[in-house]
This record gives structure tokens, C-alpha cells and sequence, in this order.
């Protein structure tokens, strides 16, 4: 049992590493080869958990050997343009113009169904608004209006409006984040201040606050458990 825990946490952390190093995309975002190697990866890693047997080394030297591939993988396609059309394909125009381009609709064996279901998480219903959707490597597909159908922006309209910060999480769960704090111009001194004037005595009394380090403040506070 003792051997069987042990492994289980060693391979988990290998596993955890080795898809780290592979890159920061989701699932669904990955290309065809690190979906093969991290399924791939997975099943070897279940070999020496079923059969104590088997040394766990072999599944090691496995997911090592899977994840160099990977990484010569990914260093060819940056070099070779040609070798990264074979490995990963290419974005297909499956609407151009405002027409359904049948052939690459085939080609990619992507269904009516899927393109109506791709566009309605992109809040499109009507596909008539569309002028271009490219089918991107990944599965997703990337949309874009005909202009008098996309949404009127203050630099159409002739507004000149100024650029905003992006507010940054400065408290989280109690602890104060130093750094996001340093990111918008401000320090704990004056996070206090704020707090103090929201009636709020300590940092650990909020769940969760955001600010641009000017007027756009949002906090949320802990609440009290009875």
C-alpha cells in the first residue's frame, strides 16, 4: 500500500511537470501532437500503478521520452513553416465574404450543426451578419462581422475617450497582493485608507477587492459565519 502511495504522489508530480513544460494552454486548446502526448503521457503513467511489478522507472523514462518528442516537436515547427502545416494544419475560411465555403466545410468535416453551435457561443444568431468565421487549428472558430453589423465604438462615433487601467485583484481570501499593488501605483498604506473609509478595519476582513489604483474599486467582504 506504502508503495503504491508514494508512486502515485511521484508520478503525479512528474505528470503535473511534464504537461507544465509542454506549455500553459488548456485541453482545449492544445494542437494534435500535445493532445497525443498527453494522452500518452497519462497512460504510461498508469502502468507502474497497476502492476507493482513493473518498475516505476519505465513509466518515468516513457513520459520523459514523450515529452523530449514533444519539445523537438514544437522547436521544428517554429523553424519549418511546412513542418508545422503537417503537424498542426492551417486556419480554414469556412465563411468568406458572407458565404458558406462548402469545400473547406467538407474537408474539415465540420457539420452545419457545429458552425450554427459555434456561432451561438459567440452570440451570433443570425449567420447572415457574418463576412468572415476562419476555423482556427485548435477546433475554435474566429469571427468577424460585416462592419454595419458590429457594434458602434467611441472611435467610429468620433469620441475621444482615455485609455483605462485594467483593474487588478489586490486582496484575495484576506492577504493582500503586494505586487498587483505595485502594478497599478499604490502601496498598503493607502490600501488601508480605503479600507478604513469603507468601515473596514483589516485586509483580512475582505474576501476579495479590485482596483485600478484610482476610482474603480470593487470589494467584496468575508461573510460573518453564524
Amino acid at each position: 500500500m506504502a508503495i503504491i502511495f508514494f508512486r502515485t504522489i511521484i508520478i503525479f508530480i512528474i505528470i503535473v511537470a511534464a504537461l507544465r513544460f509542454m506549455g500553459k494552454r488548456q485541453l482545449g486548446e492544445l494542437e494534435l501532437s500535445e493532445l497525443v502526448v498527453a494522452v500518452l503521457i497519462s497512460e504510461q503513467a498508469t502502468l507502474p500503478l497497476q502492476d507493482i511489478g513493473i518498475p516505476l522507472i519505465h513509466g518515468l523514462v516513457s513520459i520523459i521520452t514523450l515529452l523530449c518528442c514533444e519539445l523537438l516537436i514544437t522547436a521544428a515547427t517554429l523553424k519549418s513553416l511546412k513542418f508545422r502545416s503537417f503537424i498542426c494544419g492551417k486556419p480554414s475560411v469556412i465563411i468568406d465574404e458572407g458565404n458558406i465555403v462548402q469545400s473547406e466545410m467538407k474537408s474539415n468535416s465540420f457539420s452545419l450543426d457545429e458552425l450554427a453551435e459555434a456561432l451561438r457561443k459567440k452570440d451570433i444568431i443570425d449567420i447572415s451578419k457574418v463576412r468572415y468565421a476562419v476555423l482556427e487549428t485548435d477546433g475554435t472558430l474566429s469571427i468577424c462581422l460585416f462592419e454595419k453589423e458590429q457594434a458602434a465604438t467611441p472611435s467610429v462615433m468620433g469620441i475621444d475617450v482615455k485609455d483605462k487601467v485594467i483593474p487588478v485583484s489586490v486582496i484575495s481570501d484576506g492577504r493582500v497582493l503586494s505586487d498587483n499593488l505595485s502594478l497599478i501605483g499604490r502601496d498598503e498604506s493607502w490600501l488601508r485608507q480605503i479600507l478604513s473609509r469603507k468601515g473596514i478595519e483589516s485586509p483580512t476582513e475582505v474576501y476579495y477587492m479590485t482596483s485600478d489604483g484610482k476610482s474603480d474599486i470593487f470589494l467584496a467582504a468575508k461573510e460573518i459565519r453564524k
